[in-house]
């Protein structure tokens, strides 16, 4: 083994091996276990969220695979309609050129080419991550098989009535010009303004104030709404006003939905362009003016004036003429939601168009009832609340999308404009007798990506086929997904799984926290704060990382901003930790569903782990290659230390099996950090020295040892590869010949199970009491300032009969480990000479002062170091006694101020508790 671990050494070469030999299939035998991988979008690339859940997947995957499971990852991306689109639109735009210069069937190809050559970054970073899918059965979501699935899926939901077409609301991207899912609108809040507005009655006896973030949308106004309660307007109810800078008369309706205590409890009502105006208007049968172009420009029906006007134009010129014909009140500014497209940044429009929908009603009741029966489980249960309170105010889903790439609606019109919805054109006309003289005509739109993305559980696995995989691996074993698609994806693969197949789509649901930066900010490219998962691997210079946090971006102040943060916060750039200590960070951060703060000081303390790691199989090779491990036979005598680590090993497994068995990945993460760093590096490693260096030891004592080393250390790296894969099996190829083992790969190797007869109570008490007299003696050398080289004299004193056995046995280790030269026991009414002291149990360990320490300068230096925390203590509590440091600084250095009082305040009382032992010798 080289003398150093670097991961860029081994990582890519281990993982082309893996795939190579077909590890990653289903092994056909055992019970099935299953998990889908959330389609990423063939545009994307690995971010730190993927990494995160993939990461979490992949130790899963690997964890079941070891455990003999017919385990199956199923892989696959979205084609992620609009974001692809896009790209190759931008592309054209470059060219100079439009997607309508090329039109849809060569746009179309062009999508695909594009798809051949560069749409498998994600999957690539994915293998850096060394993720273990079946790539073999890789899916895509517009391959032959799946378009089929959603074909298939459109035709009977139609037959049966589910799937419809009709006019109604949606949010409309006046860039993209189609309707866009509520997952692609960010609402942010933004300056905005209330403008008030004088709506005179139809009879001349008064008027209504209303107000409005949108005054340009009164021209599509239909009604005036009061709650039906208001006192105020009572007698106005069913009267008419006069629509401003029109000639029409709209009418005042009651509605519970009015606040009668915001504003003066009069809204007005514009169907078409509010969402909730729209359930008013449909509540009070109001017409439905839809004022705009589909690219929100105003139509022909709004006045001549404002025809042709972009909204906002229109906006300033309709608040112009209200204020020229003295119909404005005031203007308040006023802070707002505004919805705009994710991708675009353009503010979406409700809009009123004919669009696709299913009628999901009689699809979420049976999904509703899988997750109250417990058939399929959340975890943590709370996410079912948030499930529910979607499903039970569901609405019907709009499908449609105006868009080229997709699945293509199988819908086809004839010259009247009737409908006929089939697999192909083939199979509409011969369902309907349509001749060769009637004319048909594809609809031009194509289907939400969460249409076929819904279908992903099923389709995957061959459906409508009935395949092998389909009857093994459904329902598949959980879901690892994130809250904020709950209702998008999730509830709609259970609706659309229980329906197609009668079964649901997954047993399980492990909803993961977001990653967030160290200070709890949500990572984006505008705040300047994300982290790449391969950077981290890999490694980047500040100024490489610069360019990527700020590219891109349109404003030069913000990106100056960006770049002096990060040259601040990286001068040195990101080292490069590999792929085993980023995934291991993960699995250490992943407590049920809790929001991660990603803290780069972790990534660089599992990077240490996996350097301690490295060192310690170093060790056991050097202390066991050509030597007798016992592989072949021979006497095996095991010593206390070997029996104790062997019993902690059956803990460790049980510990992760059961954290595991829970989604507790960080319990399952510490219960190894814990046993390999402090159990077997730090103790076991030190305590199997004197029995393979001492001349007393036997050969079968030896032996015993070495093949404990070799033994408990395979063992441990299988425990630990589901999450370091690369290290564990690098390691294991060396260190598996020692121990008997035979096989190419780790991976393929079976998980540890318990050995209750490695189980051992008393050896773990006794070998915890050599531990203890160990650390003792460390303890007082550290207070006392004593050299770890320089050999003492112990004395025990109120040692029980237990105690007098343990050291009888064990006074070798002892000697040894604690580097004593002699020890004594003491009558219990010998106080013995002035000594410093250290409990174990009721027994006194204590060490003779006289020689040496030089009591009166060791006080002295106490008192120094004393006087001198002191004042930094006095310092710091100033700072934050000091009101105006306290109202000005940010959270985090405040923190780290109290922090500081803390550990300064722990100093001293050590070093006083020190002072006053000294004085006492």
């Amino acid at each position: 083994m080289d003398k150093t671990f670097n991961p860029q050494n081994i990582e890519q070469q281990r993982y082309q091996q893996w795939e190579q030999n077909h590890y990653f299939r289903a092994s056909g035998k055992g019970d099935p276990y299953c998990i889908l991988l959330p389609p990423p979008n063939v545009t994307g690339s690995l971010h730190m969220g993927h990494a995160f859940q993939h990461t979490i997947m992949d130790a899963l995957t690997r964890y079941h695979r070891m455990k003999g499971d017919n385990t199956l990852w199923q892989a696959g991306t979205d084609h992620a309609g609009i974001a692809t689109q896009m790209v190759v639109e931008r592309q054209l735009n470059a060219e100079g050129k439009t997607r309508h210069d090329l039109g849809r069937e060569a746009f179309v190809d062009k999508i695909w080419e594009w798809k051949e050559h560069s749409g498998g970054t994600i999957t690539s970073q994915m293998r850096r991550m060394g993720t273990s899918p079946d790539w073999e059965r890789e899916a895509f979501t517009m391959n032959d098989d799946l378009s089929n699935a959603v074909k298939e899926v459109f035709v009977q939901l139609y037959d049966e009535g589910l799937i419809y077409r009709g006019k109604r609301l949606v949010n409309w991207d006046p860039v993209l010009h189609t309707a866009v899912s509520d997952l692609e609108v960010l609402n942010e809040e933004e300056k905005g303004h209330l403008w008030h507005m004088r709506y005179p009655l139809a009879d001349g006896s008064g008027e209504l104030v209303v107000a409005t973030t949108r005054p340009e949308t009164m021209l599509g106004d239909t009604a005036v709404a009061v709650h039906p309660d208001d006192e105020r307007y009572q007698d106005l109810i069913g009267k008419e006003v006069k629509l401003p800078l029109t000639d029409r008369l709209i009418k005042i309706v009651a509605d519970d939905y009015v606040d009668m205590e915001f504003g003066t409890g009069c809204v007005k009502i514009t169907p078409a362009h509010d969402f909730n105006d729209y359930e008013i208007g449909k509540r009070h049968n109001l017409e439905m003016i839809n004022l705009l172009t589909p690219d929100a420009k105003m139509n022909d029906q709004v006045p001549d004036a404002y025809r042709g006007l972009d909204r906002f134009d229109a906006r300033e010129k309709v608040v112009s003429d209200l204020e020229a014909q003295g119909f404005l009140v005031k203007v308040e500014d006023h802070k707002l939601k505004v919805p705009r497209g994710d991708r675009t940044n353009a503010v979406i429009e409700p809009y009123l168009t004919d669009q696709w929908y299913v009628a999901v009603e009689s699809l979420a009741k049976p999904a509703i009832e899988a997750v109250e029966s417990g058939e399929i489980k959340f975890v943590p249960e709370n996410w079912d609340k948030t499930y529910y309170q979607w499903m039970y105010n569901i609405q019907d889903w709009c499908i449609s999308r105006q868009l080229w790439w997709g699945h293509r609606i199988p819908a086809w019109y004839d010259d009247h404009g009737k409908v006929y919805v089939g697999r192909d054109e083939a199979e509409v006309r011969n369902k309907h007798s349509l001749g060769d003289d009637v004319t048909l005509t594809q609809d031009d739109d194509v289907l939400d990506t969460w249409f076929s993305s819904a279908l992903w559980p099923f389709a995957t696995l061959g459906w409508p086929e009935k395949t092998p995989e389909l009857e093994t691996f459904l329902p598949t074993s959980v879901l690892v997904t994130g809250f904020d698609i709950i209702f998008f994806w999730v509830a709609r693969m259970i609706m659309m799984t229980k329906k197609f197949t009668g079964q649901i789509p997954f047993k399980e649901i492990y909803i993961t926290g977001l990653i967030r930066d160290e200070q709890g900010n949500k990572m984006s490219k505008s705040k300047g704060n994300v982290l790449d998962p391969i950077d981290l691997i890999d490694g980047i210079d500040v100024e490489a990382l610069v360019e990527k946090r700020t590219k891109g971006l349109m404003q030069p102040k913000k990106a100056e901003q960006i770049a002096k943060r990060t040259r601040k916060q990286f001068p040195d750039g990101i080292e490069a930790y590999g792929t085993d200590a980023l995934r291991f960070t993960f699995a250490a951060m992943a407590s049920t569903s809790r929001d991660i703060n990603f803290d780069m000081g972790r990534v660089e303390g599992y990077r240490n782990f996996c350097n301690k790691l490295w060192n310690a199989s170093r060790f056991v090779l050097m202390n066991t290659e050509e030597q007798d491990t016992g592989a072949n036979g021979g006497e095996l005598s095991l010593s206390l230390p070997d029996q104790w680590i062997w019993s902690r090993f059956q803990d460790t497994v049980q510990t992760f099996e059961k954290a595991i068995a829970s989604y507790r990945f960080d319990l399952a993460a510490q219960a190894v950090y814990e046993f390999t760093w402090n159990q077997f590096c730090d103790w076991y490693l030190e305590l199997s020295k004197p029995i393979l260096n001492s001349e007393a030891s036997s050969e079968a004592q030896k032996r015993g040892t070495r093949h404990t080393l070799v033994n408990v250390l395979e063992s441990l790296l299988r425990l630990m590869h589901p999450f370091m894969p690369y290290i564990t099996d690098e390691i294991w190829q060396r260190v598996a010949p020692l121990a008997g083992v035979e096989g190419d790969s780790i991976m393929i190797q079976p998980f540890p199970e318990v050995d209750p007869a490695k189980q051992n109570d008393a050896a773990k008490a006794d070998l915890e009491w050599v531990k203890q007299v160990i650390v003792g003696v460390r303890n007082i050398r550290g207070e006392m300032d004593i050299s770890p080289n320089k050999p003492l004299s112990v004395l025990l004193r109120n040692a029980s009969s237990e105690d007098k056995r343990r050291l009888n046995d064990t006074q070798v280790l002892l000697s040894k480990l604690a580097r004593l030269e002699d020890i004594t026991l003491l009558a219990d009414d010998d106080k013995g000479p002035p000594s410093a002291s250290a409990l174990v149990g009721e027994m006194e360990v204590l060490i003779p002062m006289a020689g040496l320490i030089d009591k009166e300068a060791e006080l002295a230096r106490i008192n120094k170091a004393l006087d001198k925390l002191d004042k930094d203590y006095q310092r710091t509590q100033g700072k934050l006694s000091n009101d105006n440091f306290v109202s000005k600084a940010p959270e985090a250095v405040i923190e780290k101020e109290k922090a500081k009082l803390e550990e300064f305040q722990l100093q001293m009382d050590k070093l006083r508790e020190q002072k006053h032992t000294i004085e006492s010798l």
